[in-house]
């Protein structure tokens, strides 16, 4: 079972797409166009594709090259990594973003087939690893990841989400290859695996875990955050469309600060506008792209990040995907820090925003954060026809979760919220008094 994921996923990869465009290409000699791939619905990607698109920024940027070209730029809209690494590897497309599994995938067959590629800028990342979650049925017994073992799980292979799912297995002493029947499938197909009951779990990436929560159609199993492994999604350029048009693809990375500098002035807008173009809904978009969300956005390429890539190498290999990848000579920044001039080591500086709770009220432009969750529920309680959709942190990992999708715990006056039911439990274990309790009992207590 094992082999013939891996080499579906191979097959995947390597296939010849030939519906698609061509890379960046002078037509007549003045009009140049610049083949972006992009995943719209990893909306942690969504400064170098969704939101860039629909902001127009990257456009005004070429137009404003002056350099007597008239620019095109065709945008490619892919579910996952590895279709867009096949197409860049054919030359084919020029500007990629993927997360940080198929990252050193696309290091890989670049070099393997003679189109170098290099990670250019970051898009989201979460230093803790949130970006990817595990989850269950709604109404699933599986309580834990050891629960897990000789069960079915989907995911991508070679995909972010599949090495959190690796590592939290190896970490609960599961044979991630021996203790699970491992299905390789595309997010889309692996939710409806879970939906039918032909699956017990799916371990994928943002916005899966957060929209099938949201739906009512899964809860949480593992917080991706557990490991405490940084995670990321980055913008990769093939190295000889880089060398051939530098101008081009530093217009681009501008573009990719001015739509990370909208995001962040203007979360809710921009969770608006993503949902929009990806028929996602906003409150999801916004668990992961808000004011305090899972993931934080910077282009900037943080050495904790590159660390954690390092890392990602032998789950890579052990999984037969790659061999030895050299991430010192795929990591190449010197783009960004010229398109960012000196602003780009105060990005480099800057840190993730404390994790705080919010709440969204019907008709606002803006959230409404607290100090803790014991006051959002109070708000909550005051106003329930009023609430669009309201966040909490993991009281141990900080990662962001729905208000009512949370575990919480009732710890003397504190009310606790837990993305899993793992993490509750083991808060519980170690305070005694404290208890798991329904939804509307925190909100009672509450109030």
């Amino acid at each position: 079972m094992k082999h013939k994921a891996i080499a579906a996923s191979l097959a995947l990869l390597l296939a010849p797409l030939t519906a698609c465009g061509g890379s960046a290409r002078a037509g007549d000699g003045s009009t140049v166009t610049v083949t972006v791939g992009y995943q719209s619905k990893t909306i942690n990607t969504v400064t170098a594709g969704t939101l860039l698109r629909s902001l127009g920024y990257f456009e005004k940027q070429l137009n404003s090259l002056g350099d007597g070209k008239t620019y095109k730029v065709d945008w490619q809209d892919y579910a996952t990594g590895a279709p867009i690494t096949a197409q860049m590897t054919a030359g084919k497309i020029d500007i990629g973003s993927m997360g940080d599994f198929p990252l050193l995938i696309n290091a890989a067959r670049g070099k393997q087939l003679g189109r170098p590629t290099h990670l250019v800028s970051v898009t989201g990342y979460n230093l803790r690893g949130g970006l990817n979650t595990i989850v269950t049925a709604p109404d699933s017994k599986l309580a834990s990841l050891a629960d897990l073992e000789g069960k079915k799980v989907s995911t991508s292979i070679g995909s972010a989400a599949d090495g959190t799912l690796v590592r939290a297995l190896q970490r609960a002493g599961i044979d991630p290859d021996q203790g699970i029947e491992k299905l390789n499938q595309q997010p889309a197909v692996g939710a409806s695996a879970l939906s039918a009951g032909s699956t017990d779990a799916l371990s994928q990436f943002v916005a899966w875990p957060g929209l099938l929560a949201y739906q009512g159609k899964a809860k949480a199993l593992y917080d991706g955050a557990q490991l405490n492994l940084p995670t990321f999604h980055g913008v990769t350029a093939r190295e000889d469309f880089a060398k051939e048009r530098p101008a081009v693809l530093e217009a681009f990375l501008k573009a990719q600060a001015e739509a990370t500098d909208y995001l962040d002035e203007h979360p809710v807008a921009a969770a608006e506008k993503v949902a929009q173009a990806t028929g996602l809904p906003a409150e999801v978009v916004y668990l992961y792209n808000g004011a305090h969300g899972i993931s934080t956005f910077d282009p900037a390429i943080k050495p904790q990040l590159v660390s954690a890539l390092k890392e990602d190498v032998s789950v890579l290999k052990s999984a037969k995907l790659t061999g030895d990848v050299d991430v010192d000579a795929f990591v190449d920044d010197q783009y960004v820090k010229k398109a960012l001039g000196a602003d780009y080591a105060k990005r480099l500086a800057t840190a993730p925003p404390a994790s705080a709770s919010e709440v969204w009220p019907k008709g606002a432009s803006k959230t409404r954060a607290f100090s803790t969750p014991a006051e959002l529920l109070a708000y909550v309680a005051e106003h329930k026809s009023g609430i669009r959709a309201a966040y909490v942190p993991d009281a141990t990992t900080g990662t962001l979760w729905f208000a009512d999708k949370a575990l919480w715990v009732s710890d003397g006056k504190e009310l606790l919220p837990f993305v899993t039911p793992a993490t509750a439990q083991a808060y519980v274990g170690e305070h005694e008094g404290a208890r798991v309790v329904p939804y509307a009992a925190a909100l009672e207590q509450a109030s």
